[in-house]
């Protein structure tokens, strides 16, 4: 019984940096952990299906577009999702909604179609090197009130919201052939 132990210890100690590895959210994917490039389930060659039970506390109505995507791991297995660290729509920011102007200014690289969807606040790319997948640096959140000022301006300071560079990797424009392996930017030539 005692190696038996000794063993499984063992085997615990060495899983322990896969699990801590692993442990980054995202960090852990490639780009077909999310995008099934042939076996798509919904828009973006997104590879798990959108989460079409999970209703949105505000309207009643099920999330849709890029949420609902996010929601199909992001939610509790009961409300349609994987239970991958689901969020709580009733107890976090809203998403999925028609900013209200009066409450918010958001800057309209932030909306989808109009809508503040959880890739308003995040960039899930692995690329990403912001805490939480964050579109801003937060200082791993010690300066979370100036991300909050980027749309709620009159509640924060403003030099510090000006100088806020916001991380964006799903607009490939402003990616260039140059950072693409040198295999890959030439041109193939003719035999």
């Amino acid at each position: 019984m005692g190696l038996l132990r000794v063993f499984g210890v063992f085997i615990v100690v060495l899983a322990m940096p896969v699990f801590a590895f692993a442990a980054g959210a995202h960090d852990g994917l490639n780009c077909v952990g999310c995008h099934g490039i042939h076996t798509a389930k919904a828009e973006l060659i997104f590879a798990v299906d959108p989460n079409k039970k999970a209703t949105n506390p505000r309207t009643k109505q099920a999330f849709s577009g890029t949420t609902a995507l996010c929601l199909g791991c992001h939610e509790t297995i009961e409300k349609g999702g994987m239970g991958i660290a689901p969020v709580s729509a009733t107890h976090s920011h809203p998403f999925n909604v028609v900013p209200n102007a009066k409450v918010a200014n958001v800057p309209d690289m932030l909306l989808r179609e109009g809508k503040l969807e959880c890739v308003g606040c995040h960039d899930p790319h692995p690329s990403n090197p912001n805490h939480k997948y964050l579109r801003v640096d937060t200082a791993r959140g010690a300066k979370m009130g100036d991300f909050c000022g980027m749309c709620h301006s009159s509640k924060a300071d403003p030099s510090a919201v000006k100088s806020m560079k916001i991380f964006n990797s799903m607009d490939e424009r402003k990616s260039s052939a140059s950072s693409a392996p040198a295999s890959m930017s030439a041109a193939p030539g003719k035999k």
